[in-house]
């Protein structure tokens, strides 16, 4: 599905960069926050079809976000990022209303699929 717009969330700029411009090579509109706090005033005032998050970065973890997320826009799908050996924190993440996860390093074409599956639900 393109023409989605994601936001996505990460505190690795060049990391979160570089995924943004991947994707809107592959026609999807993406917006970029590096922290919590960022994400959810972005949130604010932009409607998202769904948000990739990480789920550690200082200050407000990633699940943080997402119980926030999940109180203003239930109905928003995450996708949560988290490194290598952290799948607990991930399977904590879809047990707080996550619809996935994926371990960094990351596959674009298993997040694209992720992502529509996520918003055809």
């Amino acid at each position: 599905m393109e023409n989605l717009k994601i936001l996505l969330v990460d505190d690795e700029v060049e990391f979160v960069k570089t995924l943004a411009e991947r994707l809107q090579l592959r026609g999807f509109q993406t917006e970029i926050a590096s922290d919590g706090n960022d994400a959810l005033t972005i949130m604010n005032t932009s409607p998202f079809d769904i948000v990739v998050l990480d789920v550690f970065m200082p200050g407000m973890s990633g699940l943080e976000v997402l119980k926030e997320i999940k109180k203003k826009a239930s109905r928003i799908p995450v996708i949560l990022l988290t490194g290598h050996g952290a799948k607990k924190e991930g399977m904590e993440g879809m047990s707080l209303g996550a619809f996935d996860y994926l371990v960094k390093p990351i596959d674009i074409d298993e997040l694209i699929k992720k992502v529509n599956a996520a918003v055809a639900r």
